[in-house]
């Protein structure tokens, strides 16, 4: 099922929706993002949720939370602490999942601006990754794809109903996803890249 929210003029970055809410089995979080610019944009979307979700719940000032610092393996969660989420969003996220059977680790961000700029999980206990978190500590215990620096933006890439949707035109990363069984498709981002949007950016999937 697949449901398209309309465009909202008030809010021009809204089209990269995954920062927004978190949204699992067990629960979807609002967000507060990060951005003052933002702030509002997650109204429509609430909206939307509480067709799939009784309650959803909210993260609070003073803490601010973007969806593309979060990703899900299995029932732990890996939350970005970065520009746009901070210390209190994280703790908070934390707390919201712990009371829905679900686990945290934050992640301290050096240099890019969300967390699944530089990382995706694939599934498998895999996880696509390039610059910093190709070492990471925190991200140990997986098995590390690496990306080249030439094809970072391909970092961001989603596992979806046992594909890999990638960036058209990053060979290599195709290559080498395609190289360990999966299923690729190949899809073209190229007008919200110029915005710095990353492929994940665009959808919220649950």
């Amino acid at each position: 099922m697949v449901t398209v929210l309309e465009a909202d003029d008030q809010f021009p970055d809204s089209v990269f929706i995954e920062d927004t809410a978190i949204v699992c089995e067990n629960t979807a979080v609002i967000t507060r993002p990060g951005a003052p610019s933002r702030q509002g944009e997650e109204k429509a979307v609430a909206k939307a949720l509480r067709r799939f979700y009784d309650r959803p719940e909210n993260i609070v000032a003073p803490g601010t939370l973007e969806g593309g610092d979060v990703f899900m393996a299995g029932d732990h969660f890996y939350i970005g602490v970065s520009a746009r989420t901070n210390e209190e969003g994280a703790r908070q996220l934390a707390a919201i999942l712990g009371k829905h059977g679900y686990s945290a680790t934050p992640v301290l961000l050096r240099a890019v601006l969300h967390l699944k700029t530089g990382v995706a999980y694939i599934e498998n206990n895999r996880l696509l990754a390039c610059g910093e978190f190709l070492n990471h500590p925190l991200l140990s215990g997986f098995e590390i794809v690496p990306v080249a620096p030439s094809e970072a933006y391909a970092a961001n890439s989603i596992w979806v109903n046992g594909r890999v949707l990638v960036p058209a035109g990053f060979e290599k990363t195709r290559k080498t996803i395609e190289r360990l069984g999966y299923e690729v498709l190949s899809v073209d981002v190229s007008e919200f890249r110029k915005l710095d949007g990353g492929l994940s950016c665009l959808s919220l999937r649950f």
